[in-house]
């Protein structure tokens, strides 16, 4: 484990980012809510892994190439920004079939899948690691062992705040399902805070 001396200060700020409600605690509650408990962890192991994408590229310098380069910005925007909007109005659909057929349920498989691409392919990802990480970073160290660390501290964090979030999305999911109205309705407000993160991601600009 790399020596850093404001390791403290990182923890306490990296715990604040993970509790803070954004888009990974948005879209493990609306996967939970769509498909349940094992769904929802599935997803938050997902963007853990994905996550790790942006860590491991942030490490060898990928990700500034990409951040730096205006067209592979775009393009790996517009490629995630599609799948969440399809994702979403695919829950959104979903949401009309009965739930005894359980048709709206994709499996854990592809809800851990899921995760993996909505996170690897968020570019807002990797800007986040690279602005948050690098401030405590010690120039005079090596580098990638100090981000690699942090990046992996930082994405345990985010993880185990979304796996909270999933149990407490769960027993939400679990209270509708009494009334077939209100889980549909629920399913629904799911589809559209994916297509919502979706426009989201698809405006994003690239950091100056």
């Amino acid at each position: 484990m790399p020596v850093i001396d404001n390791f403290p200060i990182f923890l306490a700020a990296a715990l604040l980012v993970a509790i803070t409600p954004g888009p990974g605690i948005f879209y493990v509650a609306t996967r939970t809510l769509a498909g349940g408990r094992g769904e929802g962890i599935a997803s938050s192991i997902g963007l853990g892994l994905g996550g790790l994408v942006h860590v491991i590229a942030g490490a060898v310098g990928i990700s500034a190439l990409v951040l730096a380069s205006a067209e592979a910005f775009t393009v790996v925007k517009i490629v995630g920004a599609t799948y969440l909007l399809w994702f979403g109005l695919k829950t959104w659909r979903d949401a009309r079939v009965p739930m005894q057929t359980n048709s709206h349920k994709t499996g854990s498989y592809r809800a851990l899948r899921d995760g993996i691409i909505v996170e690897a392919l968020n570019p807002k990802t990797a800007a986040f690691f690279l602005a948050f990480v690098s401030q405590f970073v010690d120039p005079s160290a090596p580098v990638a062992a100090q981000f690699l660390f942090l990046g992996l501290v930082t994405v345990a964090l985010n993880t185990i705040a979304d796996v909270v979030v999933t149990f407490g999305a769960a027993r939400i999911r679990a209270s509708l399902e009494d009334g077939s109205s209100l889980i549909t309705r629920a399913q629904q407000a799911s589809g559209a805070v994916l297509c919502g993160l979706g426009v989201s991601l698809f405006f994003a600009r690239r950091s100056t």
